[in-house]
């Protein structure tokens, strides 16, 4: 089973939380050997899935800036140290954003919604974990 989108419980349960604040988005992708596109939405090359990921992130950096949200790291991934040794990640990234207010305003913008099908053809397989800094249980 794959995850590549936000169910609709899971965004009533985020946006529906008492936290405020800053919000970092935990990453974890894996990218298709090549990517694969909607029927008569083909690039003209073929490409990887991690190069089409690369195209949606260059394109998604400006809606970003935009509200004021940053990547804040980014880098390769593998297997776990501590969990399931089946999973495989490919990258890894922490993407910042203001309050889960302006993630809501990013992920809602028409000209962000454009960029969708590359991370849809990019990937395999992902993970989104939400993490509210300075908290602790």
């Amino acid at each position: 089973m794959s995850y590549l989108d936000v169910t609709q419980q899971a965004g009533a349960r985020f946006f529906g939380g008492n936290t405020s604040g800053p919000v970092v988005m935990l990453n974890l992708l894996r990218f298709r050997d090549t990517a694969v596109f909607p029927a008569g939405k083909e690039p003209p090359i073929p490409m990887s899935g991690r190069e089409a990921y690369q195209k949606y992130t260059e394109a998604t950096k400006p809606f970003l800036e935009a509200v004021g949200s940053e990547v804040i790291f980014s880098g390769q991934a593998d297997h776990f140290l501590i969990g399931p040794e089946e999973e495989v990640w490919d990258l890894a990234l922490l993407v910042r954003h203001p309050s889960k207010e302006v993630f809501l305003q990013f992920a809602q913008n028409e000209g962000y919604l454009k960029t969708l099908s590359y991370r849809t053809a990019a990937l395999a397989d992902s993970r989104l974990l939400p993490i509210v800094p300075g908290t602790e249980s």
